[in-house]
């Protein structure tokens, strides 16, 4: 009874696409999907409305009011115009930029926008051509817009497409501007509400300025220049994993001054259709395996991957033992954050202002450099909007240094405000170069931060828990844990419970509540042992699963006790896990 009322609802939501002023190319598909004996498609593609998230847009594309498609994208626009054009009366000329990756649809989704926004009186700066999520970010900032769109689903399969939204400060929007535009996004009701037909003396075309300017930002952030003259010839293999980054990665890299940029070619080929790859997502060690077997054959110093849009950055470097191993997305952060505070120190750039931020779920090594270094530090939510938000409420007030994430983000520029694989990408290669220079590999460099700041291991697991009984079991595994959290962990007492969504810290040793200094609450829990681990809690935002974060403690006193401890934390993981059932 209920799947047939269900049906009925989606029949009669699909019959409204056929009679509304949709195009006969999505009238057809629709037919077809009504017309077919398995509905299956039919109600995947019209059950709900695709949401207009705090992120703003992500899904597969496709016809229908829960896909990514040129309505679903025309309301997003339309109600981001309406909020504008409320939000800043008394400016002359709203302005916004538009960027977009290499997914299918994605330049489509780009101009389609850019009449909306024009439509409604409002200039768009349309990038000629993809372009890394970063350099929108910076071209928001740097020609003074209000606010500006990316097209892009990150790494996310083939299937999907997104459209992410950033305000004035080139950042993601966090409140009150996300709820207001979601508000907004959901006035619009019909098609009729959409102001498709543009205004083409309100889109202006650019491209190689702003490529310019930005190139020039990020050359800017050079710290070792003389290193890199003496290591001009590493060899660096390269890999934009089919994406955007193959525009502006090897410029800045050999704009920095190395002359030996070694691509792989398969993946240089610009394609929404990954050819090469299952996932174009530089955590996955399948889709740097080109890019490692080209390494090999060259005898190469590093490897660099970018994701789709040239947000994350992934690396691969040679062992101790001449094997290529991955870096996980917590070590690169680290290791940014030690050259970075290393490099200014020496240089005479601390003044006693700086800072650093990181997320929640990402090691705690950081904070520690940061404290022994007496650098200011910060922990936020998980997205890079977080990190942006510090940024602006330090805004001539403290020194930005870096910060990052354990998704692979990283961030060393004020003038952009997301994380950026094109600046990390030139600065992973300087820090391959300087460490050279130090008489040491980029692993053993690795190394010897774990020997001065304690050795740590992350594992991350997600556990998948579908349909409506799996939101149920999640809510309530986050509510068991919440209310009866494990006393110990591993063998080693819980000592400190953060919980924020109260935002209280428990202090387990003393019994004293203390609040925790979060901009907004979020379902997240954190669990601290006498031993040093760290567990983190929470469900995912846009997947049916439950996340958990584990960062176990270790020792290493010289580079010659890296496997044992590498081991005997990973014999902790397993421990850890046992305790918490996952």
């Amino acid at each position: 009874m209920e799947d047939n009322a269900l049906l009925q609802e989606v029949m009669a939501k699909a019959q409204g696409w056929l009679d509304g002023h949709y195009d006969e190319e999505t009238k057809r598909e629709v037919r077809r999907m009504m017309e077919a004996d398995d509905k299956t498609e039919l109600i995947e593609s019209f059950y709900k409305d695709l949401e207009f998230g705090t992120g703003g847009l992500r899904g597969i594309m496709g016809v229908g009011s829960n896909r990514m498609n040129i309505y679903t994208v025309g309301a997003a626009t339309q109600g981001l115009s309406n909020y504008l054009k409320a939000q800043f009366p008394d400016v002359p000329q709203i302005s916004v930029v538009i960027g977009h990756d290499c997914r299918n649809n994605s330049r489509k989704f780009a101009e389609i926008s850019a009449n909306i926004f024009s439509a409604n009186g409002i200039k768009v700066y349309l990038f000629d051509d993809l372009r890394p999520t970063p350099e929108a970010s910076f071209a928001i900032r740097h020609l003074g817009c209000q606010s500006g769109i990316i097209l892009t689903a990150s790494h996310n399969p083939k299937e999907y497409n997104g459209y992410k939204a950033y305000w004035s400060d080139g950042a993601q929007m966090i409140a009150p501007h996300d709820v207001n535009v979601i508000k907004e996004v959901e006035k619009i009701k019909n098609v009729d509400d959409i102001k498709f037909q543009g205004n083409p003396g309100l889109i202006q075309i650019i491209g190689e300025e702003i490529d310019r300017a930005f190139i020039d930002g990020i050359k800017g952030l050079s710290l070792s220049p003389e290193a890199i003259r003496r290591h001009s010839d590493l060899k660096i293999v390269y890999t934009p994993i089919h994406g955007t980054g193959v525009r502006l990665i090897p410029r800045a890299l050999k704009e920095y001054g190395f002359e030996n940029i070694i691509h792989v070619p398969e993946q240089d080929v610009v394609s929404g259709d990954f050819p090469t790859v299952v996932s174009p997502n530089p955590e996955e060690p399948a889709a740097l395996e080109l890019a490692v077997r080209k390494a090999k054959e060259v005898d190469a110093d590093l490897v660099l991957a970018s994701d789709p849009d040239a947000d994350r950055m992934g690396i691969a470097v040679k062992n101790d033992k001449g094997e290529w191993i991955l870096v996980n997305g917590n070590q690169t952060c680290m290791m940014f954050v030690y050259y970075l505070i290393t490099r200014w120190r020496e240089l005479g750039k601390l003044q006693g202002n700086e800072y650093v931020v990181k997320t929640i779920v990402t090691t705690e090594l950081i904070r520690r450099m940061a404290e022994r270094n007496h650098v200011g530090f910060y922990d936020c939510y998980t997205g890079f909007k977080w990190i942006a938000a510090v940024m602006r409420e330090n805004e001539g007030k403290a020194q930005y240094i870096g910060g990052g994430e354990e998704s692979y983000g990283f961030l060393a520029e004020t003038f952009v405000r997301d994380k950026d694989a094109v600046s990390a990408c030139a600065l992973m290669a300087e820090m391959t170069a300087w460490a050279k220079d130090n008489g040491k590999s980029l692993f053993e460099l690795l190394q010897d931060i774990y020997v001065e700041y304690g050795y740590s291991k992350e594992k991350g697991i997600s556990v998948v828990r579908k349909g409506k009984s799996g939101a149920e079991e999640i809510a309530a595994m986050m509510t068991g844990f919440r209310n009866n959290p494990p006393k110990e962990i591993a063998g080693s007492p819980v000592t400190l419970v953060k919980d924020y969504q109260t935002l209280v810290a428990h202090d387990l040793t003393n019994g004293t509540d203390t609040p925790l200094a979060m901009p907004t609450t979020s379902n997240v829990l954190q669990f601290f042992t006498a031993d040093g681990t760290k567990i983190s809690v929470r469900p995912s935002g846009t997947e049916p699963k439950i996340k958990f974060y584990i960062e176990v403690r270790g020792e290493m006193r010289s580079r010659a006790d890296y496997d044992a401890a590498e081991a005997a934390a990973a014999a902790k993981v397993d421990a850890v896990r046992a305790s918490l059932g996952v």
